[in-house]
């Protein structure tokens, strides 16, 4: 919360060439199942929240590039990454739950473009899984990873000086 009692959220995408910053409060969070949000997001469905009419969007690094993805929706995205960022309609505007830095306070409510649901999409959960430490086959990969992704919180300058 800020201090007057607003909610206050921040995001951007994974390399942290775009910024965004929401001032009040959020609409209905959900997921879309439709080819067309599949496509957009190279996911099994796209994960957004709208911004309220009462509330602010900005941007406060960079801004997306944007692709219209038909007569009606126009799809923000990174250009330096591809982060997907936006999907806007004349209704409004609605941000990806994940580009959020706290994308966890972010429960989607509904589900949209259900004609589109993969066949396996409600049977993820049942998959044998295990944290990323936990893979053998992984951990000399895994401890050598060195992340150049953008924090998430806001940072004064991005990119740090030098990337190895």
């Amino acid at each position: 919360m800020s201090l007057d009692n607003r909610p206050h959220y921040s995001g951007g995408c994974q390399c942290g060439a775009v910024r965004f910053h929401v001032d009040g409060k959020l609409g209905a969070a959900s997921v879309c199942h439709c080819r067309m949000c599949q496509k957009a997001f190279g996911n099994f469905y796209a994960p957004l929240v709208s911004v309220h009419r009462d509330s602010r969007l900005v941007w406060t690094r960079g801004e997306p590039k944007k692709f219209r993805s038909s007569n009606f929706g126009l799809r923000g995205f990174c250009g330096d990454c591809g982060t997907p960022l936006t999907y806007e309609a004349p209704d409004g505007v609605a941000l990806a739950i994940a580009a959020f830095d706290e994308p966890e306070e972010i429960a989607p409510t509904m589900q949209w473009g259900l004609e589109g649901k993969l066949p396996y999409v409600d049977s993820i959960h049942e998959l044998e899984g295990y944290s990323t430490e936990e893979d053998p086959d992984a951990a000399d990969f895994v401890n050598d990873i060195v992340s150049f992704q953008h924090p998430d919180h806001d940072t004064e300058t991005w990119p740090p000086e030098e990337r190895t």
